[in-house]
């Protein structure tokens, strides 16, 4: 028996291979392929589709035809953009993620960048529904033009302040600060909050006086952007919240009249005019920078400021005193007043020369003092000095004494005076190097 079982077993054939099932169909998305097998069980055809995920055979079996290949498809797709770990969503959250898409299409917007969008809103929201705050938001911002940043704004007000004949002097000093301030804030200046300002200007260490021009600046800023519509009109803007200092009230420094004579006596003619006006005239610095020997009327005793010369930008009349004009009679009087722009440094350097002080503003404050003294009447000299008469009288009155401003007026040159041409010279400081031998040795 043990013979016919091996004689049998040498005679069978080898088994065959099992035939392979071909596919009832494939679904192709590009280069991915996906098949579908069908298989009756119990009289019911079921439809499979078969793929790899994370190297592993995967299996999903269905009923219908339709909702097999729409499956493989999307199984195809998320192959293809390398996203087979999203494979395993269930039906629902596949609708709902369908659905998202949808809603999204018009605006071109990512699905996750709208989520990540609405997650950060959110939580600045807090408990204010997004949609109150939106619309608050247009309620605002109704005809402003968005997206104009801090840069943009400041370029279109030089522009506009160059166009209206600003004074080089004053489009200096925009640019100046706007510079600073364009360069901290380079977003839209809808975004620029009253904080952030304050912040910025206490970060400079800026004396009192200082911070309040620099808010007065930008809040031109700010109000031009107003104009332009690039701001809201019926709000104050981030500058107009912020309150100005009070700067502590600090007595005018002047000069005695022996000293305002020393001064103009050991004067070169290049400071004359600088001196001795803003002594007795009482113009500004950047006025008399402007001013040209054409509106110094010596007969008629008047100096004209037009408003383009005046800080005030409006017309103004100054007196020349007698004695004044004794000290511009001797000058030569064609162009500009002021000939170099260094003149006021080099005053500066005059009075130190002579063991005088030199405080800022000094010829003006001594002007505005000795003059009040003179006329007893603030209104007028507000009026000569270009300034308001709560000014004159909160800083300048009582300050001297009736004789002494007599004696201010009554300084003039002697007689037959001619001024120096050439500048006083310094006491020429001896350098390491100065040698009798060599004049370009250096020290050892």
């Amino acid at each position: 028996m043990s013979e016919i079982h091996s004689t049998n077993f040498s005679q069978t054939s080898p088994p065959k291979r099992r035939k392979q099932r071909k596919p009832h169909c494939v679904v192709r998305h590009h280069s991915v392929t996906v098949p579908i097998y069908a298989w009756p069980i119990c009289g019911k055809t079921r439809y499979t589709m078969v793929f790899y995920r994370d190297g592993k055979r995967q299996r999903r079996s269905f009923t219908d035809l339709g909702k097999a290949k729409k499956e493989a498809k999307l199984v195809a797709e998320k192959i293809l953009r390398g996203m087979q770990g999203q494979n395993d969503l269930k039906p629902a959250e596949r609708e709902a993620y369908f659905a998202a898409q949808r809603v999204l299409e018009e605006s071109g917007v990512p699905l996750v960048s709208a989520a990540e969008d609405y997650a950060q809103c959110r939580k600045l929201l807090g408990d204010v529904p997004l949609r109150s705050a939106v619309e608050e938001f247009l309620r605002r911002t109704k005809g402003v033009k968005l997206g104009v940043t801090v840069p943009q704004l400041v370029e279109e007000l030089l522009a506009a302040k160059k166009q209206d004949g600003m004074s080089d002097h004053y489009m200096a000093q925009l640019r100046s600060v706007l510079g600073i301030f364009s360069r901290a804030f380079p977003g839209p200046v809808l975004d620029v909050k009253a904080e952030e300002v304050d912040d910025w200007l206490r970060g400079g260490d800026l004396a009192p006086q200082t911070r309040n021009n620099r808010l007065t600046t930008l809040r031109l800023l700010f109000n031009f952007a107003k104009q332009r519509n690039y701001l809201p009109a019926s709000e104050q803007t981030a500058a107009e919240t912020i309150p100005k200092l009070k700067a502590k009230t600090v007595d005018a420094e002047i000069f005695q009249p022996e000293e305002m004579e020393k001064l103009l006596l050991g004067a070169p003619a290049l400071l004359i005019p600088y001196l001795a006006i803003g002594a007795f005239a009482g113009l500004r610095g950047a006025e008399l920078a402007r001013l040209d020997w054409s509106a110094v009327d010596l007969e008629r005793g008047l100096i004209q400021l037009r408003a383009g010369q005046a800080k005030t930008a409006s017309r103004r009349i100054v007196p020349i005193s007698d004695n004044l004009a004794a000290w511009l009679e001797p000058l030569e009087r064609e162009g500009k007043v002021i000939k170099q722009k260094a003149v006021p440094r080099k005053s500066a350097t005059l009075a130190k020369d002579l063991g005088l002080s030199w405080p800022q503003n000094v010829l003006r404050h001594s002007f505005i003092s000795y003059r009040v003294a003179t006329t007893h009447n603030a209104n007028q000299v507000a009026l000569e000095a270009g300034n308001s008469p709560a000014i004159i009288f909160k800083h300048y009155r009582e300050l001297v004494t009736e004789e002494a401003a007599e004696e201010w007026f009554s300084i003039t040159p002697p007689e037959g005076w001619v001024p120096p041409e050439e500048e006083r010279k310094r006491h020429a400081r001896k350098r390491p190097y100065d040698s009798p031998h060599d004049a370009r040795a250096t020290p050892n």
